[in-house]
């Protein structure tokens, strides 16, 4: 099984790209982030024409998150219990016996102001959630855009950005507390090259110079995690005109009977 996480950046205009993409990779789930468009407007026929369900819940220029899946998806929960506010960033849902938790943390704009306590409480919220999920899935998969670089070597300059958003002791800290309760970082169980990232800023040349963060991350339950055989970033579809300016991170599993 092979699932993935894109923060699209707007799905009506990356949406030829994610079709190529679901063509040339054919994963069984991709969670997508930041589509940008509210539930009437989605476009499921383009989605299911390419042999892709969908659940979905957005909101008009901001937010959002869709899983598309090749099997039928069930048990949806499109809303985070105990987050404060009605931003559209997490979808829950169980597909082919794998609980696969879409998540578009929010930014936080800067350490100190309303949206980073607002990113710091809605991680609680989430690391609540989880618990709740992980006793009653024990295959579990949380993936998404955490807007969290959890180590230096996740960071193309760690001393440029200390203390910063995206990059402060307290995100980490949330970061870890998610791994406490049983989760793993998949990417980091097999060698990757260094200087890895997932973002790069569209402003100064930042992906051709590399100056980019590891921020989309796929964490899984024990029983999962011991069936990754792979987990990479696909930078390609950042090299096209007009992309998102994240990259897809992908995850292969053992087939189980």
């Amino acid at each position: 099984m092979k699932i993935a996480t894109w923060n699209v950046n707007s799905i009506r205009v990356r949406l030829p790209q994610v079709l190529e993409w679901l063509k040339k990779e054919k994963p069984d789930v991709l969670c997508l982030q930041e589509t940008k468009i509210t539930d009437e407007d989605f476009t499921l026929t383009a989605i299911r024409d390419a042999g892709y369900h969908a659940v979905y819940c957005g909101q008009k220029s901001y937010n959002g998150v869709a899983t598309l899946s090749r099997a039928p998806a069930t048990d949806v929960v499109s809303s985070l219990p105990g987050a404060a506010g009605d931003q559209k960033r997490l979808l829950a849902a169980t597909v082919g016996g794998m609980r696969v938790v879409n998540v578009y943390v929010p930014n936080g704009e800067e350490v100190g102001s309303e949206k980073y306590s607002y990113k710091l409480s809605w991680l609680k919220a989430l690391e609540k959630f989880i618990a709740r999920e992980l006793k009653n899935h024990p295959r579990l998969a949380l993936l998404g855009d955490y807007n969290i670089a959890p180590e230096e070597r996740d960071v193309h300059d760690p001393k440029r950005w200390e203390g910063r958003v995206l990059f402060s002791d307290k995100e980490r800290a949330a970061f870890q507390r998610l791994v406490r309760l049983g989760l793993t970082d998949v990417f980091r169980r097999f060698d990757q090259p260094e200087k890895s990232f997932s973002w790069w800023d569209y402003r100064a040349g930042a992906f051709q110079r590399n100056h980019g963060l590891r921020i989309d991350h796929i964490l899984c339950s024990p029983s999962l995690a011991n069936e990754c055989r792979g987990c990479r970033i696909d930078i390609e579809p950042r090299k096209h005109e007009r992309p998102s300016d994240h990259a897809p991170v992908i995850a292969e599993f053992t087939d189980t009977p």
